[in-house]
């Protein structure tokens, strides 16, 4: 046998095994044992893996192997999110339909993930642009509607002016589209929506129960959402100048507190008072039109020079009628938000700091901070945001904030003039596109019925296979016959709805058709009731609002038409970070590939010319900056386990990992390290499940040693510290390696028993090898399908210690550790304690206090 690990001949030999035995097919739910679903957030065919890819689908790939191995009844599928503009794109480019592109696609991205190894049940499989995956994301949309969760109406949109399409908030990054860069315009259009609205208060209140997701996601949901309670109250018009659509003007308020430091009342450029006004006022309306093209998003308004345009019109303070406020239109206002006005106290509040100042508006200091003297309050460096107790307010006078905003609602509310309120910065969800490449709304409209739902019976609503991408805009329209047929309620000629549905309609539900597929329906009940929610889900931080959140109201809204059991879809997130490498240029300024570059020590050399190239900052890898690595290349090279080994090693697997030839060399170097452990034993010995009874001395250290690795990479592998996990077989690997001089009975039967342990917990991350090594050993079947090794607890008694982990003081925890882990390694993994995390919700880790082999303190602070 050679020493040598032959990656080309071994690793298809080893696929071709697992595929002819079907192992990796999760069958029907077995209640007999413990279920754990992992789901990877599914790929968009874009036509190539990168390595992004690789180590995402790597990480859930160690997780699927590992509680297979342990037992578990396994649910690992793949699938792709295949419907988008990117291949309509791809179709006027190429003139190949957008069908044809998606599909060759994923075949070609399909043979490259199996190339790789995955524990993956592919006999679940499908993609989001097919027939028999949208026509129940259809009928859910018809159950939606019954249900009251989707409606239609006419409102202002994000209209991104090149990709022609619609863009819901979440999808509008500083004032531009997310995927196309352009600076989004305003427009009116009639839409459908989803009222994620509805689940406001509970989407907000069950993130503290979300103990296994990441802080900072739950803090960015939450801050998304934005519960906040006040007062919602109206000001009635100065009998001089009334409103000019009658009534008064309300407005909502988080801080009733500072009411009596009101300088003026502001209105956002879409209020109905300033559209009422502008139709017979050029200037203003020439003002508020230019508003609107400088963006009217929240992070635009935020880097804008504030603008106003007085009105004219005044209102009456709610709580001294001899005080009057002028009421102006201002660019920072959003009509989106609370009732689309505003009372402004510019001395404690930036916004309207900066736009008293620039038009000279009255600023009147109403906190007051611990300890300082009324009369030496001055405002010049800006208003003071914080809280305080109230003076030059009246009623209010002396009282703190707190007591103040109560004080002051009570009084509101005894008026007659407002009431308490809760309110949600969260919006709807507009999910209307103008597009062809996407799930037909299945809509008729009807100029007697109104809006008719396509029959159950007649779905699908299929796309037209005949369309042409010749004009701008949505191809739907331009077809001939598809959009017109029959009213389905009175038989009328009618048309079909032609937008298509928001794609991340198609990935909000997709976690649940996984767990059963059948014809009739969009889920099988008893196999969502088995599988769900999602016990690990893995992908990137950059969708932690919009496909985690839509996922979670669809979960709810799914829940509520009786289509699956849970309100959470995924009780547990892992959020990966990035693949990086560095950029390079040209001199004439081309970005320049990897494989273009020459590098000798700090220089590079553009191969092509012989001229120097400009080495750029470390990126995440893109195709615009051509900084990719292609994993086919690597796969050839050095095989698909050293390619998951070193996506896995180079760092911790929520931080970026930067791609390097030497770290892939590296990998390599180990990966025939570790066969040539297996290849130095004779012929003859003992199976991979033989266990060393009796041995002593040296023979013994070698079993605990092996034992502690059992032990390490297992809660490495259960708390994602894959890096750790790889740090093991190091550490393991090198043990073994230096017995091999000894050539005792005893040490021989130590090391083949750990070389069987090793095989067994290398199966998760380098599947290919550990089977060829599990055959050398003369082991039956497959590793992957072996028991996963336990440690011996009386070979641990030297080296396993239990450290409780406390949070403030409060043991909420403990580790089982091995003696003497280090001190970084110990506050990673009490971070990551899921008993410690419930106790950081809402705040912030001051201080982590790491006494070895005795205790870990988090010491936390109001975030």
């Amino acid at each position: 046998m050679a020493a040598r690990y032959n990656h080309r001949e071994t690793e298809p030999r080893q696929r071709a095994r697992w595929d002819a035995a079907k192992l990796f097919e999760a069958g029907p739910p077995d209640p007999s044992r413990a279920k754990c679903y992992v789901l990877e957030m599914f790929p968009y065919p874009s036509g190539r893996i990168h390595i992004g890819h690789v180590r995402n689908y790597a990480m859930g790939d160690v997780i699927a192997r590992r509680r297979r191995a342990a037992g578990d009844q396994v649910l690992h599928p793949m699938g792709w999110d295949a419907f988008g503009l990117p291949a309509e794109n791809a179709a006027r480019e190429r003139g190949a339909h957008p069908g044809t592109w998606t599909r060759q696609n994923i075949d070609a991205m399909r043979a490259q993930l199996q190339q790789l190894g995955f524990a993956i049940d592919w006999s679940r499989e499908f993609a989001t642009c097919e027939p028999s995956y949208y026509r129940h994301q259809q009928k859910m949309f018809l159950d939606f509607l019954k249900a009251g969760l989707v409606y239609r109406k006419k409102s202002k949109v994000n209209w991104d002016p090149v990709e022609n399409t619609v863009l819901a908030n979440e999808q509008v990054v500083d004032g531009r589209g997310w995927r196309s860069g352009a600076l989004v315009e305003q427009r009116y259009l009639e839409q459908w929506m989803f009222q994620i609205t509805r689940y406001g208060e509970e989407l907000i209140a069950a993130l503290d129960d979300l103990t296994g997701w990441p802080e900072k996601v739950r803090i960015m949901q939450h801050n998304w959402i934005g519960r906040s309670e006040g007062l919602r109250f109206r000001f009635q018009f100065d009998s001089t100048t009334p409103s000019p659509i009658g009534g008064g003007l309300e407005v909502y308020t988080t801080r009733p507190d500072t009411l009596f430091g009101a300088s003026f009342a502001g209105i956002s450029v879409d209020h109905p008072i300033a559209l009422a006004l502008a139709e017979a006022n050029p200037a203003l309306a020439e003002f508020c039109e230019s508003c609107r093209r400088a963006g009217t998003s929240e992070e635009a308004i935020e880097t804008q020079e504030k603008r106003g345009f007085d009105t004219g019109l005044r209102v009456i303070h709610p709580f001294d009628a001899s005080q009057t406020l002028p009421v102006w239109i201002a660019n920072f206002v959003l009509m989106d938000y609370g009732t689309g006005a505003i009372f402004a106290c510019p001395a404690h509040d930036q916004r309207d700091y900066e736009f008293a100042t620039k038009y000279n508006l009255p600023i009147k200091p109403v906190i007051l901070p611990e300890g300082a003297d009324p009369s030496a309050v001055t405002l010049e460096n800006g208003p003071y945001l914080g809280q305080g107790n109230v003076f030059n307010s009246d009623f209010l006078d002396g009282m703190t904030s707190e007591d103040a905003k109560s004080a002051a609602m009570d009084r509101m509310e005894a008026l007659g003039a407002g009431e308490r309120t809760v309110n949600f910065r969260l919006r709807d969800w507009g999910v209307s596109r103008q597009r062809y490449w996407g799930c037909p709304i299945p809509i008729i409209h009807c100029k007697t019925c109104g809006p008719v739902g396509v029959p159950e019976d007649q779905l699908p609503v299929t796309l037209p296979e005949d369309v042409t991408f010749d004009k701008p805009g949505n191809p739907l329209d331009h077809h001939p016959s598809w959009k017109h047929v029959d009213c389905p309620k009175c038989g009328a000629p009618a048309v079909r709805e032609t937008d298509t549905l928001d794609t991340f309609v198609d990935s909000s539900w997709y976690w649940a058709r996984f767990c059963g597929q059948p014809q009739d329906r969009p889920t099988d009940l008893a196999a969502v009731s088995h599988w769900l929610p999602v016990d690990h889900y893995i992908g990137g931080v950059e969708h932690a609002v919009l496909h985690l959140l839509y996922s979670r109201f669809f979960a709810r809204a799914m829940k509520a038409v009786g289509h699956q059991p849970t309100s959470e879809p995924f009780s547990r997130l892992f959020t990966q970070g990035m693949v990086t490498h560095a950029t390079y240029k040209s001199q004439a300024g081309h970005w320049l590939s990897p494989d273009e570059v020459e590098i000798t020590g700090t220089t590079a050399v553009e191969i092509a010319t012989g001229k120097p190239a400009v080495i750029g900052p470390i990126e995440k890898m893109s195709k615009s900056k051509r900084n990719t690595v292609d994993p086919e290349d690597i796969i050839d090279t050095y095989g698909a386990d050293v390619a998951r080994l070193f996506v896995l090693s180079d760092s911790p697997p929520e931080r970026d990992v930067e791609w390097s030839e030497s770290g892939v060399e590296g990998s390599w170097r180990f990966v025939q390290k570790i066969w040539a452990a297996f290849d130095a034993l004779p012929e003859g010995v003992p199976g991979p499940m033989h266990v060393a009874t009796g041995v002593s001395g040296a023979a013994l250290e070698l079993r605990r040693a092996g034992h502690k690795a059992i032990a390490a990479i297992s809660l490495a592998i259960d708390s994602y510290r894959f890096n750790s996990a790889i740090a093991q077989f190091h550490e393991l690997v090198g043990h073994i390696r230096r017995s091999e001089s000894d050539d005792s009975a005893d040490m021989l039967s130590a090391r083949v028993e750990v070389l069987g342990v090793l095989a067994r917990v290398l199966q998760p991350f380098t599947p290919h090898l550990a089977e060829e090594a599990w055959l050398r050993m003369g082991g039956e079947g497959f590793v992957a399908t072996a028991p996963w090794p336990e440690a011996d607890q009386s070979l641990l008694a030297e080296a396993t210690i239990m450290l409780p982990v406390q949070v403030d003081g409060k043991k909420r925890g403990e580790l089982h550790v091995a003696k003497g882990t280090s001190k970084e390694e110990l506050e990673s993994l009490a971070l990551a304690l899921p008993e410690a995390t419930h106790f950081l919700a809402g705040r912030t880790v001051a201080k982590l206090i790491v006494v070895p082999d005795r205790i870990i303190n988090i010491v936390t602070r109001a975030a």
